[in-house]
């Protein structure tokens, strides 16, 4: 039974915000459960003092009866303390669409960081972009006269349950799902019907098997269905029916990544500076036909780069093709990352992406063959993580340090003359351990590393460690190693992070090797034989020193010995 004190709350907040509102606000400025708020709601509409404003749940209005008006307290708008707003009108930015998911998010008791924001917004992105690949595969079909069989079912395809429109195009609330029902559905019907598809799959590199994979390892953290359906309403409102759609919506996804990775305390996990991936991919300069590999993928930023670097120079159909299929391949064992880098590289134009959830150093690598390696690989390896014993078996130099496992993997998994650019701790060129030491003598022996990056501290917000880029090639060893000490002259952070400007003279000396004041080259018969110490000493920086004159510093000297000589008076007067 609802109380006459709780449905004077309820009409007094809805007077409050106009007389008419949202479900998903109401209950938001209520602060009420679904049940509550779905009991005193239907109370009220019983007794006519409420109506429902836009077919069922969607928003609720108050009566226009006279003898009601007088119950009802009248008070002035106000807004919430962040506002959320419908994407029905077409002149809304994209930008702003994904403010306002955010701002349904931040009121979602559900999610509570950075991390669940993004990881709630991709798996509604994601059936999103399914529904507008059917809408477009489908248009195609019936233009040339082909039948086309949906990929996901009609009583589950986003047109069914979480956008039904009218005949005129306009949003069905009447059909709408939203509340308690439309969480039920979500959960008890739609999500397990969708990791169905891993086993009904024909392999792994098709969209199917990625909808199975993607869905077997997230779920929903949406409590209310008010909220669930106030996000659905504005995914409904972005587009991916064009490239130049597809190219602003990668890029806002992108910002939704670089926020998650600097909220955490190892934002580089998720999150690699894209001006310095940009700097690594104009280095080892790949070619189309070539694959490249990244086996720590994390959101995937290296192969997104990478597929814009090289899709820029795709002229052919075919070329175009290579890009779509033979080219790009990932592992990354973390489920939220996983999500991630599909959905990444989805919207960067990727239809089908190459990635496979796995622990990637559970494979032994001696089992790697010749038709498994690749010829480009670009990283930034997890760093500060240990692996158990059994992990460690895999790999001929034993090491619980998760970056120096990568390392092995990567040295070989690239094939004969591949190159390969690498993110690694800067301790790594000096520890005396025996992994470290004798990792550093395998790339020097079997690789040609030649080129060292050093980057400043704060490259990677939140990570809290320096650290190096190691560009190398394989198949000869190591004659001279080329340095460069990064600096751009500022301090890195937040509100001044590493760009495209900051790497522009290292790209240009790297070219030909150049000298510099940042930039210096030894000969591998100088590196001790014994320690292999890579680290960085630059002998060229040069050492300010003072050649202020001699006089001029003895009177400075007498200055400020009278004006101690003063102060000393003064306390000896006060004893």
């Amino acid at each position: 039974m609802a109380s006459s004190s709780q449905q004077q709350k309820f009409l007094e907040t809805l007077a409050a915000l106009g007389g008419t509102a949202g479900n998903g606000k109401l209950q938001t400025e209520l602060g009420w459960q679904d049940d509550t708020y779905a009991r005193i709601q239907a109370a009220l509409i019983d007794e006519g003092k409420i109506a429902k404003g836009r077919g069922r749940g969607g928003s609720v209005a108050l009566a226009d009866h006279t003898d009601d008006t007088a119950k009802i307290p009248t008070a002035q708008p106000k807004p919430a303390a962040r506002p959320t707003s419908r994407a029905a009108n077409a002149t809304t930015s994209f930008e702003q669409i994904f403010k306002n998911i955010d701002d349904v998010l931040w009121k979602e008791a559900g999610c509570t960081t950075e991390l669940d924001y993004t990881e709630q917004t991709s798996w509604m992105l994601f059936l999103k972009y399914l529904d507008d690949l059917e809408y477009t595969r489908t248009t195609e079909a019936d233009l040339h006269g082909q039948p086309y069989t949906r990929i996901i079912d009609t009583p589950h395809n986003w047109a069914s349950w979480a956008a039904p429109k009218k005949p005129d195009g306009s949003f069905d609330h009447d059909r709408a799902l939203t509340g308690p029902d439309l969480i039920d559905y979500v959960n008890r019907d739609l999500f397990p019907y969708l990791q169905g598809f891993k086993a009904r799959a024909a392999g792994p590199d098709t969209i199917e098997y990625k909808i199975g994979e993607i869905f077997s390892e997230i779920r929903s953290k949406f409590q209310s269905g008010y909220s669930l359906r106030d996000a659905l309403e504005l995914i409904d409102g972005l587009h991916f029916r064009s490239q130049a759609e597809k190219h602003e919506l990668s890029h806002l996804y992108e910002a939704k990544i670089k926020n998650m990775g600097n909220a955490g305390r190892n934002g580089g996990e998720y999150y690699t500076p894209r001006p310095l991936i940009r700097a690594m991919i104009a280095v080892t300069k790949p070619q189309i036909g070539e694959r490249i590999y990244d086996g720590a993928a994390g959101s995937a930023g290296f192969l997104c780069e990478a597929f814009d670097y090289l899709n820029a120079r795709a002229q052919t159909t075919a070329e175009r093709d290579t890009l779509q299929k033979r080219t790009f391949y990932a592992k990354e064992k973390k489920s939220l990352a996983y999500v991630i880098a599909i959905m990444n590289m989805i919207l960067h134009g990727i239809e089908a992406p190459n990635v496979i959830h796995t622990n990637t150093l559970a494979e032994n690598i001696a089992d790697i063959q010749d038709k498994d390696r690749f010829d480009i690989i670009l990283a930034n390896p997890p760093f500060g993580g240990k692996e158990r014993p059994e992990v460690q078996q895999n790999f001929p130099i034993k090491t619980g340090e998760t970056a120096f496992l990568f390392l092995q993997h990567f040295i070989k998994y690239l094939r004969p003359g591949g190159r390969a650019a690498i993110i690694i701790k800067n301790t790594f060129l000096s520890n005396s351990d025996n992994a470290s030491r004798a990792l550093r003598q395998e790339l020097l022996e079997n690789c040609n590393l030649h080129t060292v990056l050093d980057c400043p501290g704060g490259t990677f917000q939140g990570a809290g460690v320096k650290t190096v880029v190691l560009f190398f090639e394989k198949g000869a060893p190591t004659r001279k190693i080329w340095y460069y000490q990064l600096d751009p002259g500022r301090s890195l952070g937040k509100t001044s992070a590493l760009n495209d400007a900051d790497l522009t003279e290292f790209l240009r000396l790297q070219a030909s090797f150049a000298d510099s004041e940042k930039s210096w080259t030894i000969d591998a018969t100088t590196i001790d034989p014994t320690s292999f110490d890579l680290s960085v000493k630059n002998p060229n920086k040069t050492i300010e020193t003072s050649r202020r004159d001699p006089q001029h510093i003895i009177a400075e000297i007498l200055r400020l010995d009278a004006e101690s000589a003063g102060i000393l008076e003064g306390i000896r007067g006060l004893l």
